[in-house]
Formats: C-alpha cells, structure tokens, sequence
C-alpha cells in the first residue's frame, strides 16, 4: 500500500469490485503528483532538518534557515516580524517559480542550498532537542554562546538527542526534581528520562 498523506473517499457500492478501488485509488495518488513534487524540490534543493528519508505520508518538512532566520519555525509561536514579512510579500507568490524560490521571496533572504549542508561538519545538522535550532541566537547577551551550535548529547544510545547546555540549563531548573551540587545540575533527559548533568557556564 502506498504511504498517502490523507486518504480520499472511496466510493463502494454492492456492485463495487476491488478494481474499482484500484482505480479510484490510482486517482488520488495522481492528485498527489503535484504536491510530491514539491516537497521533492525541496528536499533537494534546500537543507532539511533531520533529512533521512522522509515517508511520503509526511506532509512537513522543517528547513535550515541559517542565523538570519533563527526565529522562524513553521512549529510552534511565529514573531511578529516574520508574520509581517508573509503578509507584505505573499501576493508575490508565482506559480511559475519553485517552492524555494517563491519561499526566498517572500522572507526577502537567501536560503541555505543543500549543496552547502554537505560540505558543514556533521555535528551542524543536529538541532537542539529543545529549541529545535542548530544554532543559538547570534545576540550580546549571551556572550561566548552567541550562535553556537549544540554540545551536549544523551549518553543514552537509543536516545542521542542533542541540546544546547543553556537550553538544557533552563529546562533543568524548570523542573523541581534537578539536584545542584555546586556548578553542575543533574537531572533527567526530556526525551528518555536518562540521568543527565550540566555544568552551569557563567556569560
């Protein structure tokens, strides 16, 4: 059975037969051809997070947008200014261009090329497990951390999720289980539950 993001209706009568279906499903995967092409372009052309092969059920994808962008995430709250930028530009939208062009026009910046991604260390594809960046925000307040990438990893092998140590600082402190012994906290990991611990890193 092919992996289909949404199922269409079936028509079934008494009369129906199973080539009916065949058919009826055949449609709805031809219907499907336009929108597959276009997730397609973009994993081909720019850098997807987590880009091992997608299902073809899947109808998201989350896409590097470098530090210029470090804010905009089709998850979760979006800032105001990207929202301003989606309404000013969106009738710019062409049908004659690709998906990641029309993407670049409308938030007025250049998006990564998948090309670039290959040529970065490895460690730059792993976002944080709680922010859900790669890298930190480029901002003088925090210091040395200003647009780092993540460095701390789950010792647990079936787990592996990485953070950054200040996020995984704030999600420690948030929970009232975490013990502190003078500058390290030791608490659980978010996704397994695993002993983890963190030194605090002063700005």
């Amino acid at each position: 059975m092919q992996d289909v993001p949404y199922m269409g209706t079936l028509d079934w009568s008494i009369s129906s037969r199973l080539k009916d279906v065949m058919n009826q499903f055949q449609k709805h995967l031809d219907n499907l051809q336009e929108f597959w092409s276009v997730l397609d372009d973009i994993d081909k052309s720019l850098c997807v997070v987590d880009a091992k092969q997608p299902s073809r059920a899947s109808p998201v994808r989350r896409i590097h947008a470098a530090n210029c962008l470090d804010r905009c995430r089709f998850i979760g709250p979006v800032p105001l200014h990207m929202n301003d930028l989606w309404r000013r530009n969106s009738k710019k939208w062409s049908k004659e261009k690709p998906f990641p062009e029309n993407l670049e026009c409308i938030l007025g910046t250049e998006l990564p090329k998948r090309t670039n991604l290959q040529a970065e260390d490895h460690h730059q594809q792993i976002e944080c497990g709680i922010c859900y960046a790669q890298f930190l925000p480029t901002d003088e307040e925090l210091g040395a951390r200003s647009g780092t990438r993540t460095h701390y990893t789950c010792e647990n092998i079936s787990c592996n999720k990485s953070f950054h140590s200040i996020c995984l600082t704030d999600w420690l402190r948030s929970i009232t289980t975490t013990r502190q012994s003078f500058d390290v906290l030791f608490g659980n990991c978010p996704y397994c539950s695993d002993p983890v611990a963190v030194k605090i890193n002063n700005k």
